[in-house]
């Protein structure tokens, strides 16, 4: 019989809770019905278990690092073709300096999530900081302080349950001029670096302990993102920018404190249902804000391929009306017409949009269902 140890232990629950989003998550119970959509749902369990293997089995507070949350082969909780996002361990026992570069995005920020020390997603935004709010140098290089003494500028405070920052760099542009996306983009650089205020020890050697709780967090990260998550159509904690009306978008709103969301932000998301021969025409007008785009995700919050199809659309990509509105076409394949989104073909998805510092209300996008031969260049 092995040795048992507290490691071993929990690595048989991570195999357990593996198995049980296998036969629940990836099931009826989560309204998945074909072949292909467990397939789908396997893809995404790995692509959470990578992420939380790469952010939370090795992380600590007092000697925290940037990593990358998300990137073209690792998405989950609404990634996004225009945007690279970086995520460290903190805690409100400590101080903390962060430095970096804007890099030639048009929106940066840093968000603090709450309750996610266990691995679980994060409760609520303890607070939000954007370029607005900090100053930048001509090199375009910036200095963020969290915690500790209350600074006038480019300071937040970390109240008790503070446990993670998560950054933001949108871009738009000419970084599109050979059709690839940010997240994409291997010259993307924010090089950003985040360093604890005052001495610290070095960081312990592994242990048989440290090693059981990194793999628990590891769980609670897998969990918070499976099988905590109810279905869409039955979840009773909706945010109010969240439609569950195919082809019909809510009004864009601010998510106020719910977590994984910006302050700053208003947001909009409904599911669309598209026949093979069929397209969604979605009329609306992008607002004065510091940067806006739609992307395609499937029903795990997942974008699609942004590496080789164009799944999403910003402001810069879009080519407007003579009015200054927009016409924007998801479809199943290429309709010859300016604006078209690539549906791969899926017939159900979700779209979501994103308005980051809009100036005043933001104009509801309008849906139409038509037939493909009806918008066919």
């Amino acid at each position: 019989m092995p040795l048992q140890t507290e490691s071993r232990k929990a690595l048989h629950e991570l195999i357990d809770l593996l198995g049980e989003v296998d036969e629940r998550w990836a099931s009826a119970e989560w309204n998945l019905q074909s072949e292909a959509d467990i397939a789908l749902a396997h893809r995404a369990a790995l692509h959470i278990l990578e992420g939380g293997l790469a952010s939370m089995f090795e992380c600590d507070p007092a000697h925290p690092q940037f990593r990358r949350i998300v990137s073209p082969w690792r998405k989950f909780t609404g990634d996004n073709p225009d945007a690279i996002y970086w995520d460290a361990p903190i805690s409100h026992e400590h101080a903390y300096v962060v430095r970096g570069s804007v890099d030639d995005a048009v929106y940066v920020s840093f968000t603090i999530e709450m309750g996610t020390a266990d691995g679980s997603m994060a409760r609520a935004t303890g607070g939000v900081i954007n370029d607005v709010d900090f100053d930048v140098d001509d090199t375009g290089r910036f200095e963020i302080h969290f915690g500790g003494e209350r600074r006038e500028r480019n300071w937040l405070p970390l109240e008790p349950g503070a446990s993670r920052i998560t950054t933001r760099h949108y871009y738009e542009g000419g970084i599109y001029a050979d059709g690839g996306a940010a997240a994409a983009d291997p010259g993307r650089n924010p090089a950003l670096q985040i360093a604890r205020v005052g001495a610290a020890d070095p960081a312990p050697t592994a242990t048989d302990a440290s090693v059981a709780a990194g793999i628990r967090r590891v769980i609670g990260f897998m969990r918070s993102r499976t099988l905590d998550q109810p279905p869409m159509a039955s979840n009773p904690d909706l945010p109010p920018f969240v439609s569950l009306v195919p082809n019909q978008f809510p009004k864009p709103v601010t998510p106020g404190d719910f977590g994984l969301a910006a302050f700053d932000a208003a947001y909009s998301m409904a599911p669309f249902v598209i026949g093979p021969d069929q397209a969604l025409v979605v009329r609306g007008r992008w607002p004065e804000c510091r940067c806006a785009n739609v992307v395609l995700w499937n029903r795990h919050q997942q974008t699609y391929d942004y590496t080789t199809r164009q799944v999403s659309l910003n402001r810069a990509q879009t080519k407007l009306e003579t009015d200054g509105s927009f016409r924007i076409v998801l479809a199943p394949r290429d309709p010859g017409v300016p604006n078209w989104i690539d549906t791969e073909g899926w017939p159900f998805g979700i779209v979501f949009w994103r308005f980051m510092l809009p100036d005043g209300e933001v104009e509801t996008p309008v849906a139409t269902l038509v037939g493909l031969d009806e918008v066919s260049g």
